[in-house]
């Protein structure tokens, strides 16, 4: 079975590929795929606390964010880089994502068979 890597470099707010990224990996995940998710460049602010996604007139994610664990996508990890560049401190993500600097991001990708970049 092919492992699959989808990189999820869009803001929650900024159209519809974060929540096309998280609905890949869900349905991948009902049907046991090995899969992770890297939030990388704007996606790190998904796991940014506090978001009101109504104020813009969109949807949460923070639903279908809690629920990728539940689905088997266990394996989360962002960027090192893109949290400093957003001011975002490590401790204040909203799942359990691994950070990785930008010589652990190169061999994350390259471990994986597939990856897909949304």
């Amino acid at each position: 079975m092919k492992s699959l890597l989808i990189i999820n470099r869009q803001a929650p707010w900024s159209g519809p590929g974060a929540r096309e990224a998280l609905d890949i990996a869900l349905a991948g995940g009902a049907f046991d795929l090995p899969i992770a998710m890297l939030f990388l460049d704007d996606g790190a602010l998904q796991l940014m606390p506090g978001q009101h996604p109504q104020k813009l007139q969109q949807k949460d994610l923070g639903a279908n964010l809690q629920a990728l664990p539940m689905f088997g996508v266990d394996s989360l990890y962002v960027s090192a880089r893109s949290l400093a560049e957003r001011g975002m401190p490590q401790t204040s993500l909203t799942l359990p994502a691994e950070v990785l600097d930008d010589t652990a991001l190169r061999a994350l990708i390259e471990r994986y068979d597939q990856v897909v970049t949304i």
